[in-house]
């Protein structure tokens, strides 16, 4: 190997290993990556930034702010109120809500399509008196199975189409990814529909239903003039039993008393630690007229007279306070916001709620002014966890979002329009028609997610110009010497799906697709068969809930463990192998 070769084959290894990892933000880690390497000269001054003006990293970012627009003018909610209905079976429903995520992944950013649908699956099941868990992972995976249909449905998709411009000279076109990623996407949303569900981990009291779900650590504050003042904590239990709260500890002084405190004396401004739903604790409070956990921000929004909201989020990898505290990022004094309570599967909240550290996943119960509730939800970069607050702000033009965005992808899929400039046209149009707050667009980029991009593309095309990419499918071909076709295919979606359920999938298919024509050029075969294993291959991350954003999303709202993904994931990545190789040599043969 060249001195080059050995510097990004280690910043490479690196970068995998800090992403694996996970103390550090994943675009501070390529970031950072790309600068060590221009440092060490192996990527060229002059194409340090080139990424972030790539094709790929503009389209993913208007494909974000187009789903945006989609959500405003209430495009999806017209399709769910439509078809949901919480009496059907839950077979029946996770066919339905499968399909409808599969078929909105393929035409929006598939995590844009989970972040609207969840809600409404939660509500669902709500009121089928069912564990959301039963139906959310089945949902989040076939959001993830829509995204391999079209070339805007997942950025792995963008980055293959791009990469092969780049390199033989013209990129896939819109539907290409369809006659292999629909057959993966059918054959999964059919598993997952008739016999995944099933394979999902029930354990002692998942049949209760979504109460489980919205069980909170939440604090409530004893007032200065208090009745109980002088009560032991214990005599406290008769009201925390009537209303279904549970007292799990006491807060003086700012330490946590271990254990329940039961004989100590209440004192003012002691605070209770308790587990109970939304609903239970607002009747627990009102019952024994208690304060939140910050009072005085709490007086401070009442005096405003614009009255109380209760919002329930959930914490995706990417949102502000991801990694972060509620005090430390001033979520009381930016937005007059109080934390009430986290919900964390299978975790206990030791420290102060306003000091603790709000994980990705987690579910958070904030109290906001009336109406701010989805102003707080966008700045915090979460998701709304009940149907409200952020579902629908311009019904009036539902049928003009949709005509337009039909007609971009009609023009793009006809070569009519380079698709970023089709993208970049209907933004453009959803400004000037207010379907979307021009104050809003840049707050529904991932930024992350451009900086990724942005960093590892100019990495990726170093590895590949200093044979680096050779190297590593010369080690694939020699494996695989004198194997059929569909054993080389199998070895490379193998590797690739492996990489993806651990790493980004994104920065997996950086790598992965120049190896994959590197391939094909070594067995002198056409490199478009190896480019569609790699793009179905690096979508298809079912077995962790790192693999993918949209794993992640469920982890909290559906109780899940880290280990309750492979149950489903790995049936379903072996049948995606089983059908796509077969479809692959056949719509796109050697």
């Amino acid at each position: 190997m060249t001195q080059d070769q050995i510097i990004l084959f280690a910043l490479f290894a690196a970068v995998f290993g800090m992403l694996l990892w996970g103390r550090f933000r994943y675009d501070l880690v390529a970031f950072s990556a790309l600068m060590l390497g221009v440092v060490l000269g192996v990527v060229p001054v002059e194409d340090a930034f080139s990424g972030f003006g790539h094709p790929a990293t503009l389209v993913v970012a208007l494909v974000l702010i187009v789903s945006a627009g989609l959500v405003r003018s209430g495009a999806v909610f017209l399709i769910t109120r439509t078809l949901v209905d919480s009496s059907r079976s839950l077979g029946s429903h996770i066919a339905l809500m499968g399909g409808i995520g599969a078929v909105l992944s393929a035409f929006m950013n598939n995590v844009a399509a989970l972040a609207l649908l969840m809600p409404v699956d939660i509500q669902t099941a709500r009121k089928a008196g069912r564990n959301p868990g039963l139906s959310l992972m089945p949902l989040g995976f076939a959001t993830i199975l829509g995204g391999m249909v079209t070339l805007i449905g997942t950025p792995p998709n963008i980055i293959i189409a791009t990469i092969r411009q780049e390199s033989l000279g013209e990129p896939f076109h819109m539907f290409d990814f369809a006659p292999v990623g629909g057959i993966a996407a059918i054959a999964g949303l059919a598993f997952v529909a008739l016999i995944g569900w099933r394979l999902i981990p029930q354990r002692p009291g998942d049949t209760t239903g979504a109460s489980d779900l919205a069980q909170y650590i939440a604090e409530l504050t004893v007032p200065e003039e208090s009745d109980h003042i002088g009560k032991r904590l214990a005599e406290l239990d008769e009201a925390a039993e009537k209303t279904d709260v549970a007292i799990i500890g006491l807060i003086r002084d700012g330490k946590r008393r271990y254990g329940r405190a039961a004989n100590a004396l209440l004192k003012p401004g002691d605070t209770l630690v308790l587990e109970a739903r939304p609903d239970a604790l607002d009747e627990f409070r009102s019952a024994l007229k208690l304060d939140f956990s910050d009072a005085k921000r709490q007086e401070m929004i009442t005096a405003a007279g614009e009255g109380l909201e209760v919002v329930e989020v959930v914490v995706p990898e990417t949102a502000r306070i991801a990694g972060k505290t509620a005090q430390g990022i001033g979520l009381a004094w930016r937005k007059s916001t109080v934390l009430m309570g986290i919900s964390r599967q299978g975790q206990r909240i030791t420290r102060h709620m306003r000091q603790t550290e709000v994980l990705p996943g987690d579910i958070l119960l904030l109290l906001c002014p009336r109406d701010h509730g989805a102003d707080v939800t966008e700045w915090l970069g979460c998701l709304p966890l009940a149907a409200r607050g952020l579902s629908v702000t311009a019904n009036e033009k539902v049928w003009l979002a949709i005509g337009l965005f039909g007609a971009a992808v009609l023009a793009a899929s006809l070569g009519l329009l380079y698709l970023p400039i089709a993208l970049g046209l209907v933004v453009v149009a959803y400004v000037l028609t207010r379907i979307l707050p021009v104050s809003e667009i840049y707050d529904h980029i991932e930024w992350p997610v451009v900086v990724l991009l942005g960093s590892m593309i100019p990495l990726g095309a170093a590895l590949e110009t200093s044979g680096g990419t050779q190297l590593i499918a010369n080690g694939l071909t020699g494996l695989t010497a004198g194997m059929p076709a569909w054993v080389i295919l199998t070895v490379l979606m193998v590797v690739t799906m492996t990489l993806s359920d651990v790493l980004n999938n994104t920065a997996t298919t950086i790598v992965a697709a120049p190896v994959g024509i590197q391939m094909a050029q070594s067995l002198n075969v056409s490199p478009d068969p190896f480019l569609m294993a790699v793009a179905v291959a690096a979508s298809s991350a079912f077995l962790t809930p790192i693999g993918h954003k949209n794993n992640t999303l469920i982890l909290g709202p559906g109780g899940y463990q880290f280990g309750d993904y492979w149950r489903m994931g790995l049936p379903l990545e072996i049948i995606v192998i089983a059908v796509s190789i077969p479809a692959i040599l056949l719509f796109w043969p050697l």
